[in-house]
């Protein structure tokens, strides 16, 4: 097995194809990583700038280049001696445009008779013999209509709904039939797209109607689905897999074992989030997860613990209420709501594998939960963890039984009933409720929760818990001691295509922790000047605007009309409020607009620009030289100012990246400023070590700082490779600096990468190991000048 030393991520779509990622393999390579790291290739739906949303499992995009283009993107690696990792997508497939997908095509024509029956997961008796597609809108739109189906037109041997294309059974296009009559007898049924929230009969990727879930335990379906997949492996166009959504399978370390066993035991990883002290099950077929669990631990480190009760008070005073928000509360809350809410037809799909019927009143009176289902949303709800891997997290199951009997005492002796059920691996009630957990954790934490509980931003991220609000050095030693001896090949990362926030945005919102006073007083005029009216997304969203600044008008209003939605508090996707909205954008607004709104911002980032910088530098070098494969995402060896998805997908500049890249090979040794070259100028230095001294990264040893500033230090030894790294900088600088700081060495001549500085060993003063950067790269002196090709 190839295993990477590091890996640099590249989104692949139609404005970035594989050409263009072959063209710039030679970057990367001089950059200093040492595979490329792309994402999903197969055909998605078209416009996909993803590509989550595979439509045909036999070809890679034409629109992101085809065999062709992937042929060049490996050719151009191999040239270079760079390994290649792949994004795989096996859990679902992109049913937005059903002509699209041959799978699903052949789906709605034949219904249970088509071959592909059991390639998807659809509930055929709940839905009474057929695929309900949840894609009709609200009432009628046409003059004389009286509903959406008035709408449904036969056009050229195919049913029509505006723009959406559906097959005709076979032998009904001619017959005369209206296209109301055509519907009724198809073997799917359109129906409003409201109702997929109860009455959805197929699994799905969370609640994405369009995202179908697929059975890639059924070897035929993992065979037909992976052809294309395996035949990069045997061709050696690919060298590694990762692996999107492990825990929306049926059995995740069964297609792991059939991963390994096609792929010869090729590099695989997953993307997996633990929660607190879960560790990655031990008996999968994989090197480690994406590295969500390491971006927590470098931003936990960098957080000062002294700001959490200052901004603990401040977030109570904001909610309006006399107790401090528990974050285990608010997830139950969120959890069950979406429970209850967008997954609800997941959980009656679990009542009636369970061998219950529905139960509901009229549809004006809404739905009626029966005990079984309520039961079962409770459960769902007080799961600790994103799912069990039974019988491998049984803990787990009984731990959610314990607390959902706390919270709805009258519902234990179902709860008992059916976690009895549930601890039986082989019933389809307990896989189902395995696949269904995760689903429920998703929405109800990272896209609702992260959204409500905002007194540090820079905690509710992806794979985080924001509960903790800090870590201290000797603890984070110990998690990457624990990572060089558990999963020494896993992946870590400070920013993906899912982070809720690029990794220099919670560099800086995290200073915040230092001035918590500074800060409230700031907000607190911010809030008279453009108020809102819901202070905890008032706090997401000027944390937001001070994090990634300066960010675009437009980059601003969509990241504030996806959060405030997202959050569901004062909006929601479903039923947007127009008052509302319209003062949430003219704060949005008011820090272009309004000059006393811009001074205050101005005087913020005064305060929290340079300090947000050094917790950057820091965290880089942290993560491109601590236990694990360092990720660096598109473009983040400058300034990853992005917010949520889509903006993190936003192009790449990598000319510029190329000119600052050589005049940092040319000697020059850039000021920490605005351009971000001084992290260029750190990532460049630790990926190239880490490639091609692998000697110096052989085990993890905390270093001990002494002196007055010895809390403000991070130091360790990767056995030669010494990183000392810089935390609360801020407050270092408050404190007098440095003052008598140190560290001891060998008493041998060390090599600082960064500054090119060479030091005697024995004690070394951080005033002057970091007086030009707050991070150092230290490695024996051999008096041979480092290789930058």
């Amino acid at each position: 097995m190839r295993i990477p030393v590091s890996t640099y991520r590249l989104q692949i779509r139609e404005s970035f194809d594989l050409f263009a990622a072959a063209n710039i393999a030679d970057y990367v390579h001089e950059l200093g990583a040492d595979w490329l790291y792309l994402s999903p290739l197969l055909k998605a739906e078209p416009g996909s700038d993803h590509g989550y949303d595979v439509v045909d499992h036999t070809q890679i995009d034409p629109t992101r280049g085809g065999a062709d283009g992937l042929d060049a993107a490996a050719a151009a690696a191999r040239r270079l001696g760079l390994g290649v990792l792949i994004d795989i997508v096996p859990n679902h497939v992109g049913v937005a445009s059903p002509a699209q997908n041959a799978w699903w095509w052949d789906l709605i024509t034949h219904g249970r008779d088509s071959r592909y029956a059991e390639a998807f997961d659809v509930d055929w008796e709940f839905g009474g013999g057929k695929v309900r597609i949840p894609v009709l809108g609200d009432g009628p739109s046409t003059s004389s209509g009286t509903d959406a189906l008035d709408d449904l037109e036969i056009v050229g041997g195919e049913l029509h709904y505006f723009d959406n294309r559906y097959p005709l059974a076979p032998g009904t296009a001619d017959d005369g039939a209206s296209a109301r009559e055509v519907h009724a007898r198809q073997n799917y049924e359109l129906i409003n797209w409201r109702r997929a929230d109860a009455e959805l009969n197929y699994r799905r990727f969370f609640a994405v109607n369009t995202l179908a879930g697929i059975r890639v335990e059924v070897p035929w379906v993992f065979a037909e689905s992976h052809a294309e997949i395996l035949r990069w492996i045997t061709e050696g166009l690919a060298d590694g897999l990762r692996v999107d959504h492990p825990d929306g399978l049926a059995d995740p370390g069964g297609y792991l074992d059939a991963l390994a066993a096609e792929t010869g035991g090729s590099y695989v990883l997953v993307e997996k989030i633990l929660e607190g002290d879960e560790q990655l099950p031990t008996n999968w077929a994989t090197e480690g997860t994406t590295g969500y669990d390491a971006l927590a631990d470098v931003d936990r480190v960098l957080v000062d613990p002294a700001g959490r009760t200052a901004l603990d008070e401040l977030d109570r005073r904001l909610r309006d209420t006399d107790v401090r928000v528990s974050w285990t509360d608010l997830i139950h809350k969120t959890k069950r709501s979406i429970a209850d809410g967008i997954l609800r037809s997941e959980v009656l799909r679990l009542e009636r594998d369970l061998g219950e019927s529905v139960e509901h009143t009229v549809a004006d009176e809404g739905w009626k939960l029966s005990p079984t289902a309520d039961a079962l949303a409770e459960l769902l709800a007080c799961f600790p963890v994103y799912r069990s891997y039974l019988p491998l997290g049984a803990e787990h199951l009984r731990e959610a039984a314990h607390l959902a009997k706390r919270h709805r005492p009258e519902l234990s002796d179902t709860v008992d009933e059916i976690v009895a059920v549930l601890a039986d691996p082989g019933h389809p009630a307990s896989v189902r409720f395995q696949q269904t957990s995760g689903m429920v954790m998703a929405k109800g934490v990272e896209d609702t929760a992260f959204y409500r509980y905002t007194r540090l931003g820079s905690l509710t991220e992806v794979g985080a818990d924001p509960s903790e609000f800090s870590i201290g050095v000797a603890e984070f030693h110990r998690r990457q001691q624990l990572r060089q001896a558990s999963f020494p090949a896993s992946l870590t990362t400070l920013s993906t295509h899912d982070t809720k926030r690029g990794e220099d945005v919670r560099a800086r919102i995290s200073v915040l922790a230092e001035m918590p006073e500074r800060w409230e007083s700031a907000l607190g005029e911010l809030r008279g000047e453009s108020p809102l009216g819901d202070g905890p997304l008032e706090v997401l969203l000027w944390e937001a605007i001070v994090g990634a600044w300066p960010a675009s008008r437009e980059r601003l209003h969509a990241y504030a009309e996806k959060a405030a939605r997202e959050a569901g508090n004062s909006t929601r996707w479903t039923a947007p409020k127009e008052d509302f909205e319209r003062r949430m954008h003219e704060l949005v607004d008011s820090v272009f607009d309004d000059e006393r709104v811009a001074g205050i911002i101005r005087g913020l980032l005064d305060v929290v620009e340079q300090p947000g910088w050094s917790n950057s530098l820091s965290a880089k070098l942290i993560q491109l030289t601590a236990p694990g494969v360092p990720d660096v995402y598109q473009g983040s060896e400058l300034w990853e100012t992005s917010l949520v998805d889509p903006d993190n997908r936003r192009p790449v500049d990598f000319d510029i990246r190329r000119l600052y890249l050589a005049a940092i090979d040319a000697g020059s040794h850039p000021g920490i400023d605005e351009t971000g070259a001084a992290k260029l100028l750190v990532t460049s230095r630790a990926l190239r070590l880490r490639r091609d001294r692998p000697d110096l990264f052989t085990r993890y040893a905390p270093i001990t700082a002494f002196g007055a500033g010895r809390r403000h230090v991070i130091g360790f030894d990767r056995g030669g490779a010494v990183t000392l790294a810089t935390r609360l900088p801020l407050g270092l600088s408050l404190d007098g600096g440095w003052r008598d700081t140190s560290v001891q060495l060998p008493g041998r001549p060390v090599l600082d990468l960064i500054t090119g500085k060479r030091y005697e060993g024995g004690t070394l003063q951080m005033a002057d190991a970091l007086g030009k950067y707050p991070v150092a790269l230290l490695i024996p002196d051999d008096g041979i000048e480092e290789d930058r090709s």
